[in-house]
């Protein structure tokens, strides 16, 4: 897995002036489905103030933040991060259980 965080382009809505968009390389797109559809069911506690799109592309998770205060971004960003650490660490551990597998 390689993760990279990079600063988002001005390019949205007014007043939500603080982006981040974060991807991850898998190195499966099978793995990358796997913890897309695990966090992708955790909605934003406060959509007024965070936005955060999930997407997967080949092998990777990416991930745009946006946020009216630095504060939300560093919250939501952290909390995201952490839960993905958790899922990434299940499906390393653990892989793909293929049917007739036990």
């Amino acid at each position: 897995m390689t993760a990279a965080a990079t600063a988002a382009s001005p390019e949205s809505s007014p007043g939500w002036d603080f982006k981040c968009n974060f991807e991850v390389d898998y190195g499966s797109e099978e793995h990358a489905s796997i913890v897309y559809k695990t966090l992708a069911v955790d909605k934003e506690l406060q959509p007024d103030k965070v936005k955060r799109e999930i997407t997967v592309s080949g092998n990777k998770l990416l991930v745009h933040f946006e946020a009216v205060e630095a504060r939300f971004l560093r919250a939501s960003f952290s909390a995201f991060v952490d839960l993905m650490v958790l899922m990434t660490k299940l499906v390393e551990e653990y892989g793909v259980i293929k049917e007739g597998d036990s």
